[in-house]
Order: structure tokens, then C-alpha cells, then sequence
């Protein structure tokens, strides 16, 4: 008897092993990978030795697959190619303050927000200053001035809205000729205020996104600036990047609540973390990388990450603060 119980035994032990985790080769199961994924470019981009990164808050990405790298070091824009890596030009010095995001017009022009200047710039792509909105090195919260600006979304129209939102908790619309229409926000935590308005983009429709990090939610807005919709406790988001289909790239990290340490939410962040979601919210993909350890950043990692683009491949493009560099993610093919 007791050898017929060690037999039942043996048998009921080999499927559980097969039901809870026995060797792979044994799962009755189609490995079939669903999951989209991506690899780090460890050989990307190809910087000059004499180059040096500071911290990479912005990236951005145009028509051509130029990597425009925003890094608060000399030159200040960088601009890589795409595919290999190779540099293509940089510029900036002693024109531009401290880095903060940068963005790509419908017209190919650039744009940066400087929180050192308290501007917000257009450039050409090769570095020719066309346009400054705000008051250089004054600070302030009217018409005319700007205090240390996030961000700046650029309509079809040349309209361009910008979150200012380090000293001030406002969005602030100019017409293309840089020209005051219009504000709205306050600092707090209700619907329709800010705090630390992070990022700012438009969509194919003209949808306005602001990425309300210390509220942790993404709030949307009409241009006129009527609420549209508030994604609440889904992310605390850093940065945007809007695909041509419409839909949000958000880089940021976790929804956490306030430590005693913070003086800003979220810093440093518990994890690093990258989400993409259709205009209504519905959460369309998830994907995470390891957070780096101050100093010994491995290729892969982020520490602090701030900025997300795509090129025309999909592949994805990231800054992040600490780390203090800009990493390419080649999308894997299942």
C-alpha cells in the first residue's frame, strides 16, 4: 500500500510541476511572444570624446530621423542621426540657458523651453534663432514674461501653448508670431489646476495634454482651455511625445504620494516606466525599465527619465536627469 501511495505522490507532484512552473521544455504551451518589447542600442549614439552630457531633459525626434538630444552641457543641441548614431550638427552655445524639453513644429522648425532664460525659442534645424517668447533672465507671470517654462505644444496653425509651469502654474497660449492671446491655471490640485504643469502637447486634433506631475495625472484640455478630461493616479508624469495616429507616449514613473524628503513629487522616482494611451485614456501599452543606480547607469537603464520620442522605425528615444544621457530602444521584432 504505502508503495502504491508513493506512486499516487509521484504522479500528482509531476502535475503540479507541469501546472506551476516545471522546466519550459515541458510547458504544454505555444511560445508565442505577444508582448512588444525593445532593446537597448548600447553603441548609440556615436558622441565625440570631446562632447560631454549634463542632463538630458528633452529629446525629440523630426521628419528626417534627426535625433535632436536637449542637454544642459556645451553645446547644448545635439543632433544625431537616427539610424547609426552619427553626429550631425550642434548648437546653441550662449544662446540658450538650461535645457528643459524640446519639440519638433508641423513646419519642422524647433522649439526649446529654457527654465534658465525664462523663454521659450524657435529655431531653425540648424540653429538660427527666429522667435523668443518671454522676457530674457526676468522672470515674472504676465503677457510678456515667463517663469522657468516647461514646455511648448505647436498647433497645425503655428499657435504655440506653453506650460509654465516651474514658477508659475499656468498654460499660456501665443499666437505664431509670439504674440499673448491667453492664460489659464492656478496652483492647486483641483480639476483645471497645477502644480508643476511638466509637459505640455497636442494632438492630431488639437487636444491639449499637460502632464500635472505633482498631481500625478494628465489633464485635457481644449485650446480655449475648457477640461475635457483628467486621468487620475495612472502615472506620474515627466514627459509626452504624440504619434501621428494620435496616440500619447508618457515616460515618468509610478503614481506615489508625498515623502518628507520631496520638494517636488517624485524625486527621485521609484521606478521608470513608459506608457502609451489612445486620446480617450485607455491605457494601449506598458513598458518599464530598470531604474539605474546614481553613477553606475548600465546601457538599458534610465535614472530619472524625462523625455520620449519615436522615430519613423518605432523605435524609441529617451532622456533621463540623473543618468545624464540619451538612449536609444530598437524595437524587437516577435
Amino acid at each position: 500500500m504505502s508503495g502504491q501511495l508513493r506512486a499516487v505522490g509521484t504522479i500528482l507532484l509531476a502535475g503540479l510541476a507541469t501546472l506551476g512552473g516545471g522546466r519550459a521544455a515541458d510547458a504544454p504551451y505555444p511560445r508565442v511572444n505577444v508582448a512588444t518589447a525593445y532593446v537597448v542600442d548600447p553603441n548609440w549614439p556615436q558622441k565625440p570624446a570631446d562632447y560631454h552630457w549634463g542632463p538630458v531633459p528633452g529629446i525629440a525626434v523630426d521628419a528626417q530621423d534627426r535625433v535632436y538630444v536637449f542637454t544642459r552641457a556645451q553645446p547644448p543641441v545635439q543632433v544625431y542621426r537616427a539610424s547609426d548614431g552619427k553626429l550631425l550638427m550642434a548648437w546653441g552655445q550662449g544662446i540658450i540657458g538650461s535645457a528643459h524639453h524640446i519639440k519638433i513644429g508641423p513646419d519642422g522648425h524647433v522649439w526649446v523651453a529654457d527654465i534658465g532664460h525664462h523663454q521659450v525659442m524657435k529655431f531653425t534645424p540648424e540653429g538660427k534663432l527666429l522667435l523668443a517668447i518671454g522676457t530674457k533672465g526676468h522672470p515674472g507671470c504676465d503677457a510678456t514674461h515667463l517663469d522657468r517654462p516647461t514646455d511648448m505644444a505647436i498647433t497645425l496653425a503655428g499657435d504655440v501653448f506653453v506650460s509654465d509651469g516651474y514658477g508659475n502654474a499656468r498654460i499660456v497660449h501665443f499666437n505664431k508670431d509670439g504674440k499673448y492671446v491667453k492664460e489659464w491655471g492656478t496652483l492647486g490640485s483641483k480639476p483645471g489646476q497645477f502644480s508643476i504643469p511638466h509637459a505640455i502637447a497636442v494632438d492630431p486634433k488639437g487636444r491639449l495634454y499637460v502632464a500635472d506631475r505633482n498631481n500625478v495625472r494628465v489633464q485635457v484640455f481644449d485650446q480655449d482651455g475648457r477640461l475635457l478630461d483628467v486621468w487620475h493616479n495612472l502615472v506620474t508624469p515627466w514627459g509626452f511625445h504624440v504619434e501621428a495616429d494620435g496616440t500619447l507616449w508618457v515616460c515618468g514613473s509610478s503614481p506615489m504620494q508625498w515623502r518628507a524628503t520631496d520638494n517636488a513629487l517624485g524625486c527621485p522616482p521609484k521606478d521608470q516606466l513608459f506608457m502609451r494611451f489612445d486620446p480617450s485614456g485607455k491605457l494601449l501599452q506598458l513598458w518599464t525599465v530598470p531604474k539605474g543606480i546614481d553613477g553606475l547607469e548600465r546601457p538599458g537603464e534610465c535614472n530619472w527619465v524625462h523625455a520620449i520620442a519615436t522615430d519613423s522605425q518605432g523605435n524609441i528615444y529617451v532622456g533621463d536627469i540623473v543618468g545624464k544621457r540619451a538612449q536609444k530602444f530598437v524595437k524587437k521584432q516577435p
